[in-house]
């Protein structure tokens, strides 16, 4: 039976070679990508063509953000990017939890670095398409010099990307959580916004938080989004939690985060918590355990203004997709 990561290798490659075949990419866009002229929205002044995207970890290496575009997706964010390559952990680092629709990971920012992530995205061919850049540090950087890290990723995939994400939030990268922390985070955040305004032109920075934090820790990403001026949210990363889960003692008890259906309740949660207590001052992207266009609808509900997907996909197909875009055109429209 092939292992998780062997399938994402194979799927993916797989997508990419049927994109050779004359006609296909017609096919797939007339199978999936909305019609709806109506589906569009304003989020820290960017234009994105709908409110679904890919989030962070199908693309690490920004290699098929084109042909995933094809599907519906209105934004794809590649990453999570490293100044200088790494290997991430060793394998066998993905677990399936099918019982719960659920996927363990604990990848560790595999990826070939910002530099080549950002040759492959001066490519890009679909017009339409925003490119979400999702940065992180390096695995042997300390903590202290964090920010130099994230620093870099910015000035190299600037040019490249429609807005950026910092990542502070992977359980997979020791220590990285910790940057969470009131301290760090606001440093780094107003470093980087600091770096933003220095530009010609402006590029959003949101922030990826985990499931995890307790109420005391979001009132202080509420008041750090704030202070820093960035742009907004992205919530959530997946949980280091266990709770409720029917799979086997083998497969739950690997370490690393969990998405899927699992983290379904928590991330709204954190979406409507966040929603409420700032006032609703900045824009949230929900991601987590949306396996369905009604996790979806309860996301916007909560108070999110867009959604981005990950184990829904691969668990459900770029069917989840349009069925999003079906029900975005009945609420929003």
């Amino acid at each position: 039976m092939m292992q998780p990561e062997e399938a994402h290798h194979f799927t993916f490659n797989f997508i990419k070679l049927i994109h050779k075949i004359p006609g296909v990419k017609s096919l797939i866009r007339a199978l999936y990508y909305p019609k709806a002229k109506n589906l569009g929205v304003e989020i820290a002044g960017i234009h994105f063509p709908n409110r679904v995207g890919l989030a962070a970890g199908f693309d690490k290496d920004a290699k098929l953000f084109d042909e995933l575009h094809n599907f519906g997706f209105g934004h794809i964010e590649i990453g999570t990017v490293t100044p200088l390559p790494q290997p991430g952990n060793e394998q066998p680092r993905m677990f399936r939890l099918p019982k719960d629709k659920g996927i363990i990971n604990r990848m560790g920012f595999n990826n070939q670095g910002a530099g080549p992530a950002a040759t492959r995205l001066s490519f890009k061919k679909s017009k339409d398409l925003i490119i979400g850049g999702n940065i992180g540090k390096n695995k042997i950087t300390p903590n202290e010099d964090a920010t130099s890290d994230y620093v870099k990723c910015f000035h190299e995939l600037f040019d490249y990307v429609d807005y950026f994400t910092v990542n502070v939030s992977s359980p997979n990268t020791p220590g990285l959580r910790a940057l969470q922390e009131k301290g760090p985070l606001l440093e780094l955040l107003s470093t980087l916004k600091k770096e933003a305004l220095a530009k010609d032109i402006y590029k959003p920075i949101f922030l990826k938080i985990a499931p995890d934090l307790t109420d005391t820790q979001l009132d202080e990403i509420v008041e750090i989004i704030i202070e820093s001026k960035i742009d907004g949210l992205i919530a959530t990363n997946t949980t280091i939690s266990r709770e409720y889960l029917v799979s086997d003692e083998s497969l739950k008890n690997q370490t690393g985060g969990l998405s899927g259906a699992p983290l379904t309740q928590r991330s709204t949660e954190v979406v409507r918590y966040i929603h409420q207590k700032s006032g609703g001052r900045f824009p949230i992207i929900a991601v987590g355990g949306i396996m369905t266009a009604a996790d979806a609808m309860a996301k916007f509900d909560a108070g999110a203004s867009m959604v981005q997907l990950y184990s829904g996909f691969i668990y459900a197909g770029p069917k989840l997709i349009s069925d999003i875009h079906k029900a975005c055109q009945q609420r929003f429209s």
